[in-house]
């Protein structure tokens, strides 16, 4: 009964912010004219989630449900990375930023080499980890040193990584058909892409394996280890956790090279897996969006996995919304948003409910 109701408190929240956000998002499609239910509808259609009239050769319901999984699995990473950084009370708005920097990094070094898919895939899951991990390390290391905020040394990193990364794409790696960075080479690539299995061609994604192991990681980490202990103890009060004996300096540094390694992985899971390629002078909104990912998922890795289950839901199915319900694909961030909003309410919220329980629990004992 009691682990019931400490699980209830932690859900309640969340699921009220995405209540409140569907709700609003329906009121502003209804306004453009749209029937707000034929397009949540459209959503779980275009995420494989409910079968569509109709489909193209070789495609099915099953087909899309495994392109949405591809889609979803790089945002677990990127959310698992605010997340982590969170728990320490910080703030690494740079996941983008990571996510370049590994994806460019495993590109360049495995991606167009010849090796065999036995060593090229974990040689890119590897470097992920090391170049996220070394950016996030350095972040933490400028926060502790010199006490640089960690969201601008993220968002001047973010920049230095977008810019220099598309230099040296257009330099010696574009594409001079798509203008985008040379596709990758099959045997490095995380995702398996237009797979036959039965008489379905679909895109398996190796990734989403590696993304649940890390979600039971990361939680046994946070919430069954010292350094876990040390993160959180961080997070609440730094002064008191110095107090403590705790080594301040150590646990921030180390709490954002994890939550870089993270990013990291996001980063590869991404370019080497779901499309396969770079796009110049343009920072992906995944480590954006994981914010809200981690957020209405109460920084908990289990709830991650459902929180990025639903926002990937609205970002992956819009385009078929805009189609079948023609409702526009921006009313799908619009809805985000909005979930990000109610989302970062949410200490507000969990503070009114529990004055206005106080005060019911007050009034029934004056009653008495």
């Amino acid at each position: 009964m009691k682990n019931m109701t400490k699980f209830w408190n932690a859900v309640k929240i969340p699921l009220l912010a995405i209540l409140c956000s569907l709700v609003v998002g329906g009121v502003i499609i209804a306004v453009t004219g749209s029937n707000p239910f034929k397009a949540y509808y459209a959503l779980l259609q275009g995420s494989g989630l409910s079968p569509k009239s109709s489909y193209a050769s070789y495609k099915s319901m099953l087909t899309d449900f495994m392109s949405y999984v591809n889609y979803f699995t790089p945002m677990i990473f990127a959310a698992l990375a605010v997340a982590v950084a969170l728990r320490a009370g910080l703030f690494n708005i740079g996941v983008s930023g990571q996510m370049l920097a590994a994806g460019f990094t495993a590109s360049i070094i495995v991606g167009y080499s010849s090796l065999n898919a036995v060593l090229a895939k974990p040689l890119v899951v590897i470097i992920g980890l090391i170049v996220g991990g070394l950016v996030g390390g350095l972040i933490g290391f400028l926060k502790y040193r010199f006490n640089i905020n960690e969201v601008v040394s993220s968002i001047m990193l973010n920049y230095t990584f977008q810019y220099v990364i598309s230099f040296f794409i257009n330099t010696f790696f574009v594409d001079p058909v798509s203008r985008q960075s040379k596709e990758i080479s099959a045997a490095s690539r995380l995702t398996l892409m237009d797979t036959m299995v039965g008489n379905l061609k679909m895109d398996i994604p190796l990734g989403i394996i590696l993304a649940l192991l890390t979600v039971v990681a990361v939680w046994f980490l946070l919430e069954k280890t010292k350094l876990g202990y040390e993160l959180k103890a961080v997070g609440y009060s730094r002064s008191a956790a110095k107090y403590a004996g705790i080594k301040v300096g150590r646990s921030m540094v180390l709490s954002m090279m994890i939550s870089g390694a993270l990013a990291g992985l996001a980063g590869v899971t991404y370019y080497l897996g779901y499309v396969g390629s770079i796009q110049p002078k343009v920072l992906i909104s995944t480590g954006f969006d994981a914010i809200a990912v981690s957020l209405l998922g109460n920084n908990n890795p289990f709830g991650i996995v459902f929180s990025t289950m639903l926002i990937t839901l609205i970002s992956k199915g819009s385009t078929y919304m805009k189609s079948a319900a023609g409702v526009d694909a921006e009313i799908a961030s619009v809805i985000t948003g909005i979930i990000l909003l109610f989302s970062a309410c949410n200490a507000y919220i969990k503070w009114k409910m529990e004055r206005g329980r106080r005060e019911k629990t007050n009034k029934t004992k004056e009653d008495k």
